[in-house]
């Protein structure tokens, strides 16, 4: 019986620059690494899943509040769980296909943010920072992902 041995390390983010991360400051003559860019973004991701839960552990406990609560507590935490998945990808193909799922859990978030605003479960001052920062969040993995599938189609 021959084992298979996992790769324990992650893959090197400074190749992400390669894959579309660009930088998260508005300087582009930042010396933030890009190592270090995606480790904020980890840490990020972790403060908005924090965040999310702290949101749904104060929603009424009424049926539909805990209905659209709990899909926002799903999709909220996703975006960070996967953003890690993204930091570990091994190939570009992997990356492309792990970015897209971070993009699209965090348009779900956004949206169950605006139906909890809408639908008068959430007065909208509670969650404006939050779904400000779940539209940054979208912003910054759909430009990531859409550079790195125009990379790759260049290659």
């Amino acid at each position: 019986m021959s084992l298979v041995r996992w790769r324990t390390q992650p893959i090197n983010i400074e190749s992400f620059s390669y894959w579309g991360i660009k930088s998260l400051e508005h300087d582009d003559h930042s010396t933030v690494s890009t190592l270090q860019k995606a480790a904020e973004l980890k840490q990020r991701t972790k403060l908005f899943a924090i965040r999310i839960v702290k949101l749904f552990r104060s929603l009424p406990h009424t049926p539909d509040a805990q209905t659209l609560g709990k899909q926002v507590l799903r999709s909220g935490t996703s975006v960070a769980a996967n953003y890690r998945a993204v930091c570990r990808a091994r190939s570009k193909a992997e990356f492309i296909s792990k970015m897209g799922i971070v993009v699209e859990e965090t348009d779900e978030t956004v949206f169950w943010l605006e139906l909890l605003n809408e639908t008068g479960v959430l007065r909208p001052e509670r969650s404006l920072d939050l779904l400000k920062e779940a539209n940054e969040l979208l912003a910054i993995f759909g430009a990531s992902l859409r550079n790195s599938k125009q990379f790759s189609m260049t290659k």
